[in-house]
């Protein structure tokens, strides 16, 4: 195989605080308890839905919002890593393979580090391949702490 089946896809996902307080944060298929959920459409996981842009985008094949939009009904309170697992079946389809992806959550609140492993777990098992997560504060910065927002960055090869 050369250099030429590999390809980078990079997702970026951000989600305000929600004021409902019956809404959960989930981050990577991790339930957080006692913690304020964040506000979207579906379950607003940023980490699956930053994973799921970045897998995508390495393929060639669109975008989260393309394939799962927020103006269809049926995507409402959807379970994120359903839909990655979705979209890891669309890669399959059209010949993709992930090799690993790398997570960056940015975010003062919760903590990363206690749930990083069951995160990278959780993705691993859907994705078929290792994936990392690793937290980062905002540092204070005015406006970053209104939400999590997460970067992903997604290796796959054609086979």
């Amino acid at each position: 195989m050369g250099i030429e089946g590999l390809r980078v896809g990079h997702g970026f996902d951000v989600h305000p605080w929600s004021g409902d307080p019956q809404r959960r944060l989930v981050l990577g298929g991790v339930l957080f308890d006692n913690h304020a959920g964040l506000e979207g459409h579906s379950d607003a996981d940023v980490v699956s839905h930053a994973c799921t842009d970045a897998l995508l985008s390495a393929a060639g094949m669109g975008d989260i919002g393309t394939l799962f939009p927020d103006t269809d009904d049926g995507f409402a309170n959807a379970d994120s890593l359903r839909l990655l697992a979705i979209v890891i079946g669309r890669l399959g389809v059209g010949g993709w393979h992930p090799i690993n992806v790398d997570i960056t959550v940015i975010a003062d609140s919760p903590k990363i580090a206690p749930q990083r492993d069951t995160m990278a777990k959780t993705l691993s098992e859907v994705v078929g391949a290792p994936v990392t997560v690793k937290g980062k504060r905002t540092e204070g910065l005015p406006g970053l702490a209104g939400g999590i927002q997460c970067h992903a960055a997604a290796l796959v090869v054609k086979k």
